[in-house]
């Protein structure tokens, strides 16, 4: 196998000069960065990346933990955290707390015995135990898409996040279904104690306000952010005596669920009732009707969760930051409005 040394005398550099570009310690110029990477192609050398870990005291590896893998938007903030991270050179770690306050301060503990740079995680809606270890071991650590702490509150969070705006875009979810003359809108709501449940009920409510509508406790149901729960809590709206005309689901998960509940009750969309969620996939655009939705920039979040652990990493000084990217609106049918030619650009 290729060696350092064997690099070093392709480039016709120092081995030291091989380090620097391999493990980006020092600035090289651009024609001798040029010529080790040549010759680390033409010699096919693989760094040593357990030697390199213990004089550097870094893996180049990022802990990530994220709940429910499987759900489309989830998967797409990995898709991005991944692309970044390996445009840097870091590889990924991946771990699944389930919402399990207790598992998640488990499976954190473990990426963390493995020597991880980093964390990226988004937190239970209990992560007393997560904060309590990330910060007695000042694990380098940015949340993603819950916040621990909402913006502008108390003394400010103590660890980097980012997510999506989730309050102004449900409350034009509500104006837009009140426009279309909807005068009672449910809300299927998420698990109680994300900030992104949190975020999405107050602009319910700020929607309602806009609109001058009351807010009737009866039509805010919870689906904890699941299909099944979703299903059982829309079944509970259609039972009421004045059920609502219109609904707004908060998460892709409980939209399927919703959508299940009013099929079980032989209800048209939108034709008996109207439609509108929170969270874009990629088929939205194939049900019938079309789903009128609120699409969230998932991949963005993952590569900014990954710029923001990295600038941590060489700046560990750096006061926290909260990042929340705006959405977009994606204009369909499902809400009751004809389909109309160049649909789906924002709202």
């Amino acid at each position: 196998m290729a060696t350092m040394t064997d690099v070093a005398r392709r480039a016709g550099v120092s081995v030291a000069t091989v380090s620097h570009v391999l493990n980006g310690t020092r600035p090289v110029r651009p024609h001798t960065r040029r010529a080790v990477l040549d010759a680390v192609e033409e010699l096919g050398y693989t760094p040593n990346t357990l030697a390199r870990s213990l004089v550097t005291s870094r893996t180049r590896s990022i802990g990530l933990a994220v709940s429910a893998v499987g759900n489309p938007y989830f998967t797409e903030i990995l898709q991005g955290v991944e692309a970044a991270a390996l445009d840097h050179g870091y590889g990924l770690l991946v771990a699944d707390p389930h919402d399990d306050p207790r598992h998640e301060r488990e499976v954190v503990q473990l990426l963390h015995e493995r020597r991880v740079d980093g964390m990226i995680v988004a937190p239970s809606p209990r992560p007393r135990e997560l904060l309590a270890y990330l910060g007695r071991h000042r694990v380098p650590t940015v949340f993603l898409d819950r916040l621990v702490e909402a913006p502008g509150t108390g003394d400010g969070p103590r660890f980097d996040q980012v997510g999506a705006e989730s309050e102004e875009p449900t409350a034009r979810l509500v104006t837009h279904l009140a426009g279309l003359g909807h005068r009672r809108i449910a809300l299927v709501a998420g698990l109680p104690g994300l900030s992104t449940t949190d975020e999405r009920v107050a602009g319910y409510r700020r929607g309602l306000t806009a609109a001058g509508l009351p807010y009737d406790e009866r039509i805010l149901v919870r689906g904890d952010s699941r299909t099944a729960g979703a299903q059982r809590a829309t079944a509970g709206l259609l039972a009421l005596g004045a059920r609502p005309t219109a609904l707004v689901t908060a998460n892709n998960a409980m939209t399927i669920g919703a959508l299940r509940a009013l099929r079980d009750h032989h209800l048209s969309v939108p034709g008996d009732i109207a439609l509108c969620c929170f969270d874009d996939f990629p088929w939205a655009d194939l049900f019938s009707p079309r789903l009128t939705a609120v699409a969230q920039p998932s991949r963005e979040i993952g590569a900014r969760a990954v710029s923001m652990l990295l600038e941590r990493l060489a700046e560990p000084g750096l006061p926290a930051r909260t990042e929340q990217l705006p959405c977009a609106f994606v204009h369909r049918t499902s809400c009751g409005c004809p389909d109309r030619p160049g649909e789906g650009n924002p709202l």
